[in-house]
């Protein structure tokens, strides 16, 4: 893990570091690709060029920002979606991992 990340994420409690570190590893193996990650503006981020997906963490939860959310929107009922269209995870949900590995393949691959 990149060490600016890793200093970022050990800010959090023990759960949401797993979580982090769960969805991280999930985008990481969705492409047979190199993705570079990096802070970008204190956000984690996994880059392909120009394409992206962001793992944000907060205390209770976990927001995804990726371009193909929306466009899986009806299979992401029970899940929270904010108005800028980032996935919200939080501690007691299941993730969705066959819905958030598609996900990253479109939004990375594109």
């Amino acid at each position: 893990m990149n060490q600016d990340i890793q200093n970022l994420i050990e800010k959090y409690p023990e759960d949401i570091q797993s979580l982090f570190t769960e969805l991280r590893e999930l985008v990481i193996k969705s492409i047979p690709f190199e993705i570079e990650e990096k802070l970008w503006a204190k956000l984690p981020s996994y880059y392909t060029g120009q394409n992206f997906v962001r793992i944000i963490p907060f205390k209770d939860h976990i927001n995804i920002e990726a371009a193909a959310i929306l466009e899986h929107k009806s299979q992401l009922e029970g899940f929270k979606i904010t108005p800028k269209g980032m996935l919200q995870i939080y501690l007691n949900q299941n993730i969705p991992y066959s819905i958030l590995k598609d996900i990253f393949i479109e939004t990375l691959i594109s």
